[in-house]
């Protein structure tokens, strides 16, 4: 099994911050979900493993010093020789092995909800000028949902649940893991309850069991003013339903802040080119112009301007996503050399070359 470089598949330096780690994550996750068009599963789920490990501090920290479990002192072994040493130890299986080395030769498996609905992730685009306030905006998403009919239970209303037949109440299935160093005992989570202990005696015939149903439900999602293009935020509890009963799973959103024809955004800050005359580039001038809000306001021209000086009209910007105060307004000054002039322009412009001008 080839070592895993966690770095490497987020596409980030071994330096880099969590918020370079979040951000490389789910821009990977978003382009590979299995549900999108082109996605691809396998590698949405290596993508995971990695955000898993170098999410986590402590984690993170043992990777980076120790490496994945295929790294910790495993990973130039050639197992199917080493495995051929050791005849009469019986059948074993190498993906298992490593799952014996990866937990710490631990008997019994971490805990974790298997009932949990998955997280989902949508993305949504907002015109410029929006995000100069905060704002409610109602998507519509297909996902799962808790069942109606048996209020996400799995079972027949009407009926009762019984004891599981499995793990014999106890939520939990012990198995024997067999590799050349022995045999291992795994505790998991029983796969027919679920960890409950019990499974229902009629199961509803609407969700079959599963205790949800896939529907297409209206969500309303609050959009923080100052926001900008690949910012993510979490809607808990906006995600698929959980399989009988368990917890929902979380709603992930990802912003993109479409393109202004007149301000260009960097950071908080606007941009814009103003087109003036040559008499009042020479002259300077006094000129209403609209902000982004579509506000006028004036703005002054200084006399014997060149084209490319800037002009700077403070907390016209965007608002600060997590503070108070908004960027500024930067206007770059463009003289317009007309095209087509009347007969007495092209007079006017005559004694001007003559006066040197």
């Amino acid at each position: 099994m080839a070592s895993k470089d966690y770095y490497k598949i987020l596409g980030v330096e071994k330096n880099a911050t969590e918020e370079e780690i979040k951000k490389a994550y789910y821009k990977l996750a978003h382009e590979y979900h299995p549900d999108k068009k082109g996605g691809n599963e396998e590698k949405f789920k290596e993508i995971n493993e990695a955000y898993q490990v170098l999410s986590d501090k402590n984690k993170r920290t043992q990777y980076d010093q120790f490496g994945s479990a295929q790294q910790q002192g495993y990973s130039n072994v050639n197992w199917q020789d080493f495995a051929s040493n050791f005849g009469g130890m019986g059948d074993f299986n190498l993906e298992d092995l490593f799952d014996v080395f990866q937990g710490g030769f631990s008997r019994t498996s971490s805990k974790r909800d298997v009932r949990r609905g998955n997280d989902l992730e949508v993305e949504i685009s907002v015109p410029l000028a929006s995000v100069l306030e905060n704002q409610v905006k109602e998507i519509k998403i297909n996902k799962f949902v808790s069942c109606s009919r048996c209020g996400g239970s799995a079972k027949e209303p009407g009926t009762s649940f019984k004891t599981c037949p499995t793990c014999k109440g106890k939520g939990r299935i012990e198995e024997i893991k067999r590799t050349i160093l022995g045999s291992f005992a795994q505790v998991k989570t029983c796969p027919e309850c679920l960890g409950e202990g019990t499974i229902p005696e009629q199961i509803c015939n609407v969700c079959e069991g599963e205790g949800r149903v896939k529907k297409e439900e209206t969500i309303e999602i609050k959009i923080p003013q100052g926001i900008d293009t690949n910012q993510v935020f979490k809607v808990k509890g906006k995600g698929d339903a959980g399989r009988k009963g368990g917890t929902f799973g979380d709603l992930y959103v990802r912003i993109i802040v479409e393109k202004d024809p007149v301000f260009e955004r960097r950071g908080d800050d606007l941009f814009q080119e103003l087109p003036i005359s040559m008499s009042q580039a020479v002259l300077g001038d006094k000129i209403k112009i609209k902000t982004l809000e579509k506000k006028q306001i004036f703005v002054r021209i200084p006399s014997n301007v060149q084209t490319g000086k800037v002009l700077k009209v403070s907390n016209r910007g965007i608002p600060h996503f997590s503070s108070f105060g908004r960027g500024d307004l930067y206007i770059k000054l463009v003289i317009k050399t007309p095209q087509r002039l009347t007969k007495e322009q092209k007079e006017l412009f005559k004694k001007l070359k003559e006066k040197g001008l």
